[in-house]
């Protein structure tokens, strides 16, 4: 009887590890999928191009622009051609994402 009463002692043991990890894993992946949600949000309201006083090669649009005064600001006069996802060129809006190449890299 005394091996019994240990092994269900080692048995409950070992399922309260195996709860706590469970718990420890669950709390883990919160926080992973906050550190990345926190990311994304910092980077669409934050864009690359206006910290660098640039425009980087991954651009997010800003309230108020459009196509025109984006390829003028970056010098990327084929932004379009770029962008197959832009369908049209009048659609514009903030936090849309788009390549840019400025001219004097093409050359």
């Amino acid at each position: 009887m005394s091996t019994s009463s240990s092994m269900n002692v080692l048995a409950e043991k070992l399922s309260w590890y195996c709860a706590l990890l469970v718990a420890l894993m669950l709390v883990l992946s919160c926080c992973e999928s906050t550190e990345s949600e926190f990311a994304a949000k910092m980077m669409v309201e934050t864009p690359p191009h206006a910290a660098a006083g640039g425009c980087d090669e991954i651009y997010v649009v800003r309230e108020g622009e459009t196509l025109h005064t984006i390829s003028d600001k970056c010098g990327d006069p084929f932004i379009v051609e770029e962008n197959p996802h832009i369908h049209d060129p009048d659609d514009v809006f903030p936090g849309l994402v788009i390549k840019i190449t400025p001219f004097k890299q093409r050359l």
